[in-house]
C-alpha cells in the first residue's frame, strides 16, 4: 500500500473516531455512571443507608438526560447533598445536550458544505475552534440570563407571599429555575407544583423558562441578533416559532375544554384558574415534565393529546425531546406538497431538500417503533395497563418526566426499561439525524425506475 493510501485510510479512521455524535453518547453515558455512583454515597440520601443501585441510576440517568421521572420522592428522599447532584446533572445534561447539538449541526453542516447560519450566523462556516468558542460561549450566557431570572421571579414570589425564609426561598428558585429552563421536571415538593396550580407568579416563570429552553439554541442565537428583521429569518426559526406557537395555544384550548368540569382535574377551580392550569399543563408536555394537575385524573382525550405533544416533543438543539417540531414541520410540508401534486417541498418561500423529507420520515418511524418496543417491554416486566405503560414509555423515551403515578411502582426490571428509553430518547433523534446527515453520498448512476401500489 502506498504511503498517500496509508495517510487517506488513518485519516478516515479519525474521522470515524471522531464523530461528534458519538463523543456526544460517549461523555452522557460517562456522565450517568458517575452519578450514579455520587447518589449511591450514604450522605446522598436523608435516611439511613444508601440509595440502591438501581434507584440511583434511573435518578441519574433521568437527570442527566433532563427527563424528570423519579422513582422516589425528590424533596424527602434525598439529602441536601442528593438534591445538589441531581441539579448539578441537571445542568450538566442541559448544557452538554445544547452544546452538544449544536456541535454536531456545525459538523453536519461542514460535511455537507453548507452555511451554518443558525448556529453562527454566517459566520461560521467550518467547524474550527473559533465555532466551538462560540457555541459554548452563547449557551453559556443564555441559559445563565435564563435561569437567573427565573430563580429570581420564583425566590421572590415563595419569600413574599409564601413566607419560605430567604436562603429556602433561593435555593428552591434555583433549583426549579435551573429544572425548568432545562426541560426536567423535578420539583422539590412532594406533589411536584399541584400546591401552585393557581398561582400565575410561579406557573408563568416556569413555563417561559420551558418554552425558551425547548425553542432550542439555535432558533434563539438568531433571533437575539435577528429579531428586528423577521424576514431574513432562516426556515428553521420560522418553522420552529410557527408549530411551537401552534402546539401551545392548540393543546392549551383542547386541555380547557376537555378539562373544564373534570372534578379530578380544572372542575373544582375558578375560570381563571382552569385558564391558567390548561395552559400550564399545554407547556410541560413540550418536554418539562412539571405538572399542576393529576395527570392520573385526566380524561382518556387528555391523555392522548399529552402523548401527542409528548411524542413531537421541542426545538431541534434544545433541551427538550421527541422527533422534534420542525421534524413534523417537513412532514407536514411533504404532505401539501404531495396533496397539491408539487414536485418540490416548499416552506416559507424556500424549497426543502428531499433528504430533509426523508431525514425526517427515518426519525419519525425509527422513534415510533421504539415507543412501542419500549411500551411492549413495560407491558412485560409489569402489571400495568396499556394506557399506563404507553404513557410512561413516551414520557421516557420524549424525556418529558410525565407520569400517571406509576413510576414509583414499577420493579427493577422496568427501570432498567426505562432508563434506556430515556438514555435512546435523549441522544437517539439528535444522533440518527447527524448519522443520517453524515452518510449521505451521491452514487454515479440510477437505476431504472418502477412504480409499486401506494394505498
Amino acid at each position: 500500500m502506498t504511503g498517500p493510501a496509508r495517510s487517506a485510510l488513518r485519516r478516515s479512521a479519525r474521522t470515524r473516531s471522531a464523530n461528534p455524535a458519538r463523543v456526544v453518547a460517549a461523555g452522557f453515558l460517562g456522565a450517568v455512571v458517575l452519578g450514579s455512583g455520587l447518589l449511591s454515597l450514604p450522605v446522598a440520601t436523608a435516611g439511613p443507608g444508601h440509595a440502591p443501585v438501581p434507584t440511583a441510576l434511573f435518578t441519574s440517568t433521568s437527570a442527566v438526560c433532563v427527563v424528570g421521572l423519579a422513582h422516589v420522592d425528590t424533596a424527602t428522599y434525598w439529602s441536601p447533598f442528593g438534591q445538589g447532584v441531581i441539579l448539578a446533572l441537571v445542568q450538566l445534561g442541559g448544557f452538554g445536550i445544547i452544546v452538544g447539538a449544536s456541535l454536531v449541526g456545525l459538523a453536519v453542516s461542514r460535511r455537507l458544505g453548507l452555511r451554518s447560519k443558525l448556529m453562527t450566523q454566517e459566520e461560521s462556516r467550518t467547524l474550527d475552534l473559533a465555532d466551538v468558542r462560540r457555541v459554548v460561549l452563547g449557551v453559556a450566557l443564555v441559559s445563565a440570563a435564563a435561569e437567573l431570572l427565573t430563580a429570581l421571579a420564583i425566590g421572590l414570589r415563595l419569600g413574599t407571599h409564601y413566607g419560605v425564609p430567604a436562603g429556602r426561598a433561593a435555593w428552591l428558585g434555583l433549583f426549579h429555575a435551573v429544572t425548568a429552563f432545562n426541560n426536567a421536571g423535578f420539583a422539590l415538593y412532594s406533589d411536584n407544583l399541584v400546591g401552585f396550580v393557581g398561582d400565575p407568579w410561579i406557573c408563568l416563570p416556569i413555563s417561559a423558562a420551558v418554552v425558551l429552553g425547548g425553542l432550542g439554541f439555535p432558533v434563539v442565537f438568531e433571533l437575539t441578533r435577528e429579531w428586528r428583521h423577521p424576514r431574513t429569518w432562516s426556515v428553521h426559526t420560522r418553522a420552529t416559532l410557527a408549530v411551537t406557537a401552534v402546539l401551545l395555544v392548540g393543546g392549551w384550548l383542547a386541555l380547557l375544554a376537555f378539562e373544564w368540569a373534570n372534578p379530578g382535574t380544572l372542575g373544582p377551580l375558578r375560570p381563571g384558574g382552569k385558564t391558567l392550569a390548561s395552559f400550564f399543563a399545554s407547556v410541560q408536555p413540550r418536554t418539562a415534565g412539571f405538572n399542576s394537575l393529576d395527570y392520573a385524573q385526566m380524561t382518556p382525550e387528555s391523555l392522548l393529546l399529552t402523548q401527542i405533544l409528548m411524542f413531537i416533543g421541542g426545538g431541534s438543539g434544545s433541551t427538550a425531546g421527541g422527533i422534534r417540531v420542525t421534524t413534523l414541520a417537513v412532514l407536514l410540508f411533504a404532505v401539501r406538497a404531495e396533496a397539491l401534486g408539487d414536485r418540490d417541498v416548499r416552506a416559507f418561500h424556500r424549497r426543502l431538500p428531499d433528504t430533509a423529507v426523508r431525514q425526517a420520515m427515518v426519525v419519525t418511524v425509527v422513534t415510533g417503533a421504539v415507543a412501542l418496543a419500549g411500551t411492549g417491554a413495560l407491558l412485560m416486566t409489569t402489571d400495568g395497563s396499556f394506557a399506563e405503560m404507553s404513557f410512561e414509555a413516551i414520557s421516557a423515551l420524549a424525556t418529558v418526566g410525565l407520569s400517571l403515578n406509576v413510576t414509583p411502582t414499577l420493579p427493577t426490571s422496568a427501570l432498567v426499561v426505562t432508563s434506556v428509553l430515556m438514555f435512546l430518547g435523549r441522544l437517539g433523534p439528535m444522533t440518527l439525524g447527524a448519522a443520517l446527515a453524515l452518510r449521505e453520498r451521491r452514487r454515479l448512476y440510477r437505476l431504472p425506475e418502477e412504480r409499486t401500489i401506494v394505498g
